[in-house]
């Protein structure tokens, strides 16, 4: 008996196994370069809807088992229990993923911001290197 549980355990958690994605942050897989800040802040606001779309799924269903706790027996506490803590798990997920979206916005402006700065310095130096030729043949 118990090697037909251990051979069950281990031929289901092979199977879990294999069946489990690993690494699925679209971040570790290469599809956002690394320095693309607007791409990072609008993948993490994306996942911030989604955390909140979760959130607000199981705030209506802890509702529901606090209206009628009568239509889930015993296992009712079990069930709302569970909501509760998917509330808190996704209300950390959201803050979480809003911050981070909020820190890749920032560094987008700067980003930007940088890259228009280099770009003026540029084009005074072109200005600058262009006024001295013309003194240049000007003192010939």
């Amino acid at each position: 008996m118990k090697t037909l549980r251990y051979l069950i355990l281990t031929a289901s958690f092979t199977v879990l196994s294999a069946c489990a994605q690993m690494g699925s942050s679209v971040l570790s897989q290469g599809k956002i370069a690394e320095d693309d800040h607007g791409a990072m802040m609008s993948h993490y606001q994306t996942l911030a809807n989604e955390a909140k779309d979760r959130l607000t799924a199981n705030k209506k269903i802890l509702d529901d088992y606090e209206a009628r706790p009568y239509y889930y027996g015993r296992r009712g506490l079990d069930l709302q229990s569970h909501a509760t803590a998917n509330i808190r798990a996704y209300e950390k997920e959201f803050r979480k993923n809003l911050e981070l979206a909020e820190f890749h916005k920032r560094m987008a402006v700067k980003q930007v911001e940088l890259k228009a700065n280099n770009a003026e310095v540029h084009l005074e130096d072109e200005y600058i290197s262009d006024k001295s030729v013309q003194f240049e043949k000007i003192k010939l």
